[in-house]
């Protein structure tokens, strides 16, 4: 049996609104082993039967099964087109067709004839209300065929079209650079219209775009006026076609939502409703004019996919009433989103919520580390009989909600939470004998959930809520094992090109909302806002990572001069080599740092060369793949001087390094900066470091991400698996067995006396310390990417089991399929399945002494490996584990 099992377009499933052709790929099935691919042919059509063929590649003998760019295909403007494939192997067998996949165009280079359009005026800019716009057609009386709306705003919008919401999108259309990168959605709305009268009206609310941003409270980043743009194209049957579109004659109005803010929550009236407001009767005599808006409309692009949509629904666990006498409920889950509520009452009655992370030592309401945001909700009722309710232009961070006003008896059955994140595949999975493991996993992956609200924030719930590059970057491996985060990634990487100082600093957050506002920060009024390593380091590090994941070189192509001026950039600053820049956040957070500081005991001019060198070497490769060889070889050479430079200056001549932190030791051996002749006494350090303080970490953001890599990779297996099971305090399980359902800020977020870090910067939903969700699926499950056949088309499977875990059973959905590892402990055996994808390879290599049962695999022995390499299929071995010495 051999059957292509879906296509993916762009790495999605579907898309809605692309500029140009998508990046193809499609999966494989069979029931034999060592399936590899022969040829493929591929059909694009504007119809479902592909009768109407706009492209048909032939028999194209060719093994690629992802990644795969068609010559130019003439595509049209809000369009609908059908792809679908066929395949042969290497045993000679022919699939059937494939089923459909589909995409729509956006507007690709057909021209804007929408205006932006507002209800607001620039006196307005310090309100936070929404608006309400509205404006009705008349479509011809002959048979509609296909119908297409191409939408955005400055701000936040929902569309609706007679009476009905348009798509399931949230907080479109996102957080960008706005004027040089603006996203808009696209619909097919062809079952929403109808012959005759229509009508189509939005709500738009200020967003990220003019409303209040920043841990300095600003507002007005991108704009003092919400707006809209809107194109509907309106296609007959009889091939003629039409076009409604935004502009002057619009109606608009206020929203019964009077204030709505990403922070602060909202307040909507109920009594201020305009039933029918979005349909063709509605009387909007009383409405005025709305006003045009000019704005670059060449800042455009289409949105096909990884929109902000609810995701879950979550119910309450349980309604407590606090020492305090507050009533509280408890969703058991620390998430981003909202809470949508029924509620019976008088007209004028009020429900009023606060959301909250945590309870504090003596079990009452936490509000301190939300700094200056509210996290309110306030809904004011209509009185017209039941009542459902949820916000729409703002959403929270929180487990909790305390109940401060609602009218008649708080019922769990009346309250839900609605998960929000951008909408991407989960591709990991992880399960083994350790509850706290199993905890531990759960915690990183809704950590990313809570986080990946369109931009990747370092919290979701206090007055920041920013694109902090550190973080994203720290976190992009973790994150791209647990999603599908290539589109995620792509769009954020966009914004940091876009905002890159001219000489090519990086700013600390994307989009850059610090430059120019940090005048009161008393760290960033004086050191500036971009330029610190590992956080500027996510120009660099990001895309590589992306390409190993994904195998794809147009991330590495279109983000090329971005990474090039980033190495420049400290190029341009370093002094012999050695690299240091203004303000440097070096280890953040770092328990090693002194009483009252934030920035760890390691050395800023070894962060920042470590990074100098490890960034300037990943650039090099990329360079590399994209054929940029002179780059590739001037920046290996820039790359090799600067490691010796690192060597000279950190370590003596008896092999010590001069900075006696376990983050020094770390970096220098995961970014492989020591020599050879000091390796063992680097690691037999780093091991003392961790022995000093009883097998306990004192890492912080950037020592603490690579820390069981280092002592995996050199021997020090044992080691490793012992840190990541400590449960006492600072471990990661620490944070697991105090309740945790997400990854702190802080070691000590909640200390073992109940006592809380200082409320200044302490979120219980921030992943970064999650990135050692890395080093469960690269080690402990043991899957690696191939970086000379990258995307996973090529796979190095080699588990590191662990004293304490009897099994682990893992799985990661690639490109190709999923690749599966179960390993169990069986007396003093290994027992060991895997399953690899067709039209790929594997080369497994086991810290064994002896292969029991190989599965029908050969295996050679390689210094304390045995290694054998294998296409696709299940497979299952048996062997004894080597025991793990140190060095």
């Amino acid at each position: 049996m051999l059957a292509v099992s879906k296509i993916t377009l762009n790495y999605e499933h579907t898309l809605t609104g692309v500029d140009a052709f998508p990046l193809l790929g499609w999966q494989i099935v069979s029931d034999r082993q060592n399936v590899q691919q022969q040829s493929w042919q591929l059909q694009c059509s504007t119809d479902a039967d592909f009768s109407a063929l706009l492209y048909d590649s032939g028999v194209v003998t060719d093994n690629a099964s992802a990644n795969i760019t068609l010559p130019g295909i003439p595509l049209s403007p809000s369009t609908r087109y059908f792809l679908r494939v066929c395949i042969s192997d290497n045993a000679g067998e022919q699939s059937g067709w494939s089923q459909a996949a589909e995409f729509v165009t956006g507007m690709m280079t057909a021209p804007w004839q929408a205006e932006f359009i507002s209800a607001e005026t620039p006196e307005n800019k310090q309100q936070s209300n929404a608006t309400l716009l509205r404006h009705t057609f008349q479509l011809a009386d002959k048979a509609i065929a296909a119908a297409f709306v191409h939408v955005t705003a400055l701000g936040l919008y929902h569309l609706y079209l007679n009476g009905e919401r348009v798509g399931d999108d949230e907080l479109a259309p996102g957080w960008t650079s706005y004027a040089q990168h603006l996203l808009y959605q696209s619909w097919d709305v062809t079952a929403q219209l109808r012959q005759g009268d229509n009508a189509i009206g939005a709500e738009v609310g200020a967003g990220w775009f003019k409303g209040d941003m920043g841990f300095m409270r600003h507002r007005n980043f991108y704009g003092e006026q919400t707006a809209l743009l809107c194109q509907l194209v309106v296609r007959y049957e009889d091939g003629t076609q039409e076009m409604i579109v935004s502009d002057a004659d619009w109606r608009a109005h206020t929203s019964p939502i009077l204030f709505s803010e990403l922070y602060d929550g909202e307040v909507y009236d109920a009594r201020l409703v305009q039933h029918g407001w979005a349909s063709t009767a509605f009387d909007d005599r009383a409405w005025h004019p709305a006003s045009v808006v000019a704005f670059n409309k060449q800042a455009l692009t289409a949105q096909g996919a990884c929109k902000v949509k609810a995701q879950e629904t979550l119910h309450p666990q349980a309604i407590i009433t606090t020492p305090q006498g507050d009533t509280v409920i408890d969703f058991g889950q620390n998430m981003s989103g909202w809470v949508e509520f029924r509620v019976n009452g008088q007209r004028g009655d009020r429900v009023v919520l606060r959301h909250f992370e945590t309870l504090d030592a003596q079990g009452n309401v936490y509000l301190d580390n939300l700094r200056s945001a509210q996290q309110r909700t306030e809904y004011i009722l209509g009185g017209d009989g039941e009542e459902v309710y949820h916000p729409h232009f703002t959403f929270q961070g929180f487990r909790y909600v305390k109940v401060e006003q609602y009218p008649g008896r708080v019922d769990a059955e009346n309250f839900k939470a609605i998960v929000l994140h951008s909408d991407m595949q989960q591709t990991g999975r992880f399960t083994c004998s350790h509850p706290g493991l199993n905890q531990l996993h759960h915690n990183i992956l809704w950590g990313l959930k809570g986080n990946f609200v369109d931009v990747p924030t370092d919290c979701p719930q206090r007055d920041e809520r920013l694109g902090w590059t550190g973080d994203a970057q720290i976190f992009c491996r973790t994150a791209s094992y647990l999603m599908q985060t290539r589109n995620f990634f792509a769009k954020w990487l966009t914004d940091l090109k876009i905002d890159q100082t001219p000489e090519g600093g990086v700013p600390h957050v994307i989009p850059d909302i610090l430059t120019g506002h940090c005048e009161a920060d008393r760290f960033l009024a004086d050191g500036g806002t971009h330029s610190s390593s590992a956080w500027a380091d996510a120009a660099v590090v990001n895309p590589w990572t992306l390409y190993l994941m994904y195998g794809d070189t147009r991330i590495l192509e279109k983000q090329y001069d971005s990474m090039k001026a980033w190495i420049d950039f400290m190029h341009s600053h370093a002094d012999n080599h050695l690299w240091r820049y203004k303000l440097q956040f070096g280890d953040w957070v770092a328990l090693d740092a002194e009483e009252g500081s934030y920035f760890g005991a390691t050395p800023d001019a070894l962060i920042c060369t470590a990074w100098y060198a490890y960034s300037t070497g990943l650039f090099a490769r990329a360079a590399a793949v994209i054929g940029r060889h002179d780059d590739a070889a001037n920046y290996q050479v820039l790359h090799q001087a600067i490691v010796q430079r690192f060597c000279t200056e950190f370590f003596t001549a008896d092999g010590t390094m001069t900075a006696r932190t376990q983050t020094a030791h770390i970096l220098a051996l995961y970014f492989n900066l020591v020599p050879d002749a000091f390796r063992q006494r680097t690691v037999d350090t780093l091991a003392e470091l961790l022995a000093e303080h009883d097998g306990h970490l004192v890492t912080g953001f950037v020592g603490t991400p690579y820390f069981c890599h280092a002592l995996s990779q050199n021997g020090r297996v044992d080691e490793a698996w012992a840190l990541l099971l400590k449960e006492d305090f600072p471990s990661w399980l620490y944070q697991v067995n105090a309740g945790a359902t997400t990854i702190w800020e802080h070691w000590d977020g909640i200390r073992p006396d109940g006592s809380m870090w200082s409320p200044n910067m302490n979120s219980f939903n921030h992943y970064a310390y999650g990135a050692v969700g890395e080093w469960l699926y690269r080690a402990v499950a043991g899957i690696e990417a191939d970086e000379a056949q990258p995307g996973f088309k090529h796979v190095i499977l080699s588990p590191l089991p662990g004293d304490e875990v009897s099994f682990v059973d893992a799985g990661y959905q690639s490109l190709y399929g999923e690749i599966a590892v179960h390993w169990r402990r069986v007396g003093e055996r290994i027992r060991l399945s895997v399953r690899i994808p067709a039209n790929t390879t594997a080369t497994l290599k086991l810290a064994a002494r002896e292969i029991v049962e190989a599965g029908g695999l050969a295996f050679t022995p390689n210094a304390s490996q045995w290694c054998a390499t294998t296409g696709s299929g299940e497979y299952y071995v048996e062997y004894l584990p080597a025991e793990y010495k140190p060095g």
